[in-house]
């Protein structure tokens, strides 16, 4: 069983909504990514996505694309994610990590020898922003044989064509963009969330995470209270940007323990 489905399952069992952190790889510096990655585990991270820095992230607000900025700056690439990734598999054998980027790196890679080196390194599942669905089939494919989920996005404006072509290939996860704009932007319509959830829970049986716009306790519980996991990302990252590169995984932890512990006392109640 990928490490995706057996963190959904147990949640699933215990009544909890997962959290999933986002970061950039070498942001603020590549020497502090793979403790971020263990601090946000002990802050209550179910599972990591791991931003592969692309100097034109389309799909990002300017807070990630700073992070992306300071980590290409710092000469951050996909095979410095991956070694990341496989240092820090090296002492968490359990956390699940979701690759998160553009298709040029992997293109560049090529397909087939990313696919490998993503399995090896430890990676659990990907998801390429501009690789749509009807065109994604055969990488869905290699990943698919390798064990590792191909993940997609899906939007307020996703007809139900596109929602069920998704249904078919995707694995672990689908991820619904909260809003429309990129990353950071906007306050969040929770009931325009759940009729949208609703709606994508009738042709995709996969858990569905929820991101872009969550910035506080508030709007993370009123997203989990309908969702099966909460992405939380340019909010961390202003965090991690606001002081010394050393200090970058306590600051990101700390912030995060709050999220964990607010979501974790809504669902306490509920029970």
């Amino acid at each position: 069983m990928n490490r995706i489905d057996g963190v959904f399952a147990q949640l699933k069992t215990a009544g909890r909504t997962a959290l999933i952190p986002y970061i950039t790889a070498g942001d603020p510096s590549p020497s502090v990514t793979v403790a971020i990655m263990h601090r946000l585990v002990t802050a209550g991270a179910d599972i990591l996505e791991l931003g592969v820095p692309f100097s034109d992230p389309m799909a990002d607000g300017p807070v990630i694309q700073r992070a992306s900025e300071r980590a290409l700056a710092q000469g951050v690439g996909l095979n410095d994610v991956l070694a990341m990734v496989a240092a820090f598999r090296a002492t968490d054998r359990t956390t699940p990590v979701v690759l998160m980027g553009y298709a040029n790196p992997i293109e560049a890679m090529g397909t087939e020898s990313f696919a490998d080196r993503a399995r090896t390194a430890g990676v659990d599942g990907v998801l390429v922003v501009d690789y749509p669905p009807e065109e994604a089939a055969e990488f869905a494919a290699l990943l698919g044989a390798r064990s590792l989920a191909p993940i997609f996005l899906l939007s307020p404006t996703t007809p139900v064509a596109r929602i069920a072509m998704v249904a078919k290939i995707a694995r672990g996860y689908v991820y619904y963009v909260s809003l429309k704009g990129v990353t950071g932007a906007g306050n969040i319509d929770t009931a325009e969330v759940a009729r949208r959830l609703a709606e994508i829970r009738r042709h995709i049986a996969l858990p569905v995470g929820v991101g872009f716009g969550i910035r506080d306790a508030a709007s993370a519980k009123a997203i989990a209270a309908h969702a099966d996991a909460v992405v939380i990302g340019s909010r961390i990252i202003q965090e991690i940007e606001t002081g010394t590169p050393d200090a970058a995984p306590e600051r990101a932890g700390a912030w995060l323990a709050g999220i964990r512990g607010a979501l974790d006392s809504m669902q306490k109640r509920a029970a």
